[in-house]
């Protein structure tokens, strides 16, 4: 569970879990730039199964998951949405992760890209 927590918070965000959504890998396309991530979620909810978060342009992330409060910092290095995250007083550390979009749905890999996946919706 902590580590579904860690991906999907994020994710927000590589748990034993790997969600599974019925578009395919190849639909979505890889966010490489940071100032195409924050267009996508600047101003907009990340969610899915009991995550509601905030990703701000200014660093933060902020919200609730799973009847904890989920906080952190994110930046962008070479490519990567890289994040420091809290789920509530439990320490999730730091991870590299590649990001995806496919319409409404932004996927977060974890371990840059090497490890299990979250889909959050964009809302």
């Amino acid at each position: 569970m902590r580590h579904l927590i860690s991906l999907c918070i994020a994710a927000v965000i590589a748990l034993p879990l790997t969600f599974s959504t019925p578009a395919a890998a190849q639909d979505f396309s890889t966010v490489q730039q940071e100032d195409s991530f924050v267009s996508l979620v600047d101003g907009r909810k990340l969610t899915r199964f009991g995550i509601n978060l905030d990703v701000t342009p200014d660093g933060r992330i902020i919200g609730r998951a799973f009847g904890r409060d989920v906080t952190g910092a994110w930046n962008w290095d070479a490519g990567y949405f890289c994040r420091d995250l809290f789920w509530g007083a439990r320490d999730l550390g730091a991870n590299c992760q590649m990001v995806k979009i496919q319409g409404n749905t932004i996927r977060f890999i974890s371990d840059k890209g090497t490890g299990q996946f979250a889909d959050l919706l964009l809302k």
